[in-house]
């Protein structure tokens, strides 16, 4: 198992720990409640961890 492998796991900590732990509705963040917002971030960050992990994990393989 490689190593960046382990990036995978950081929105997965951020969904079932952070959530309950920012669960309230003030500050609002861009027009929303923080507990939304963190979520919507977080929808984000994974689509780019993943992409990150995509790119560093790429075989040399051509696809024929």
């Amino acid at each position: 198992m490689k190593p960046f492998y382990f990036l995978a796991f950081i929105p997965v900590v951020a969904f079932l720990i952070g959530v309950p732990l920012v669960n309230r509705i003030k500050p609002f963040v861009l027009g929303l409640p923080f507990s939304m917002f963190w979520i919507v971030l977080w929808v984000i960050l994974s689509s780019l961890i993943l992409f990150i992990l995509y790119r560093l994990d790429q075989h040399d393989e051509e696809v024929s």
